[in-house]
């Protein structure tokens, strides 16, 4: 039986180039693509695949929320981060957030073959570029409590943070959360709370630096 894999990046040229390089893996098979991370959740829970080959940086809902929900909601599935970033944000966030395995885009195919081999084993694969990072991060956690301010945030307050800074209204964002426009609000409301605050374009500075989205998006 071959590994199910579903790949979400928000460039089809990456999408293309990984799926053509894998399917001609004789044990893997590309069984769909998404370009953000709520529509990685969704073909995630259709198709219940056994890797996902997640991009961070995505629109609507970025790599690591969209990693949460969709280990929440599949069982067994694994998560492979494919990411330009080697910042320790987005590698302990991906991490934190239940990735197995994180590794550089600039790598070869065949490191990214090792590490869906690597993660199906049950181990965690991580880039020999990025280990140094997360060595540093785990140090600083032993010697101190590091409290990001997105650990003030719900889950879903963090989903509404992107999408505002995202330049998304108030409406549109009701109606890709199938909630109520008062909901979103009383998000917006909280969240400016608990950030201390008070103006979307601060939130959305804020949202930028703290990884969640990036001007690109």
């Amino acid at each position: 039986m071959k590994t199910k894999i579903l790949l979400a990046d928000d460039h089809k040229i990456v999408r293309d180039g990984l799926r053509s390089l894998l399917d001609k893996q004789s044990g893997m098979e590309v069984v769909g693509e998404a370009e953000d991370g709520r529509r990685a959740l969704q073909l995630a829970a259709e198709l219940t695949p056994d890797i996902v080959i997640m991009d961070i940086g995505m629109p609507n809902l970025n790599g690591m929320e969209a990693t949460r929900h969709i280990l929440d909601a599949v069982q067994n599935v694994k998560v492979i981060a494919l990411s330009m970033h080697s910042d320790k944000r987005f590698v302990s966030g991906m991490l934190q957030a239940g990735a197995s395995g994180y590794l550089l885009k600039d790598c070869a195919f065949e490191e990214l073959a090792q590490a869906v081999e690597t993660v199906l084993g049950g181990q965690i694969y991580l880039s020999p570029k990025i280990t140094g990072v997360v060595v540093e991060d785990y140090v600083q956690m032993t010697t101190q409590i590091e409290t990001s301010p997105l650990s003030l945030l719900t889950s879903r307050e963090r989903e509404v943070l992107q999408l505002f800074a995202e330049g998304k209204n108030t409406k549109e964002i009701a109606a890709l959360l199938y909630v109520s426009v008062k909901t979103v609000e009383t998000h917006r409301q909280r969240i400016m709370k608990k950030l201390n605050i008070h103006n979307i374009p601060d939130l959305v500075k804020f949202a930028i630096r703290e990884g969640l989205t990036s001007l690109e998006n």
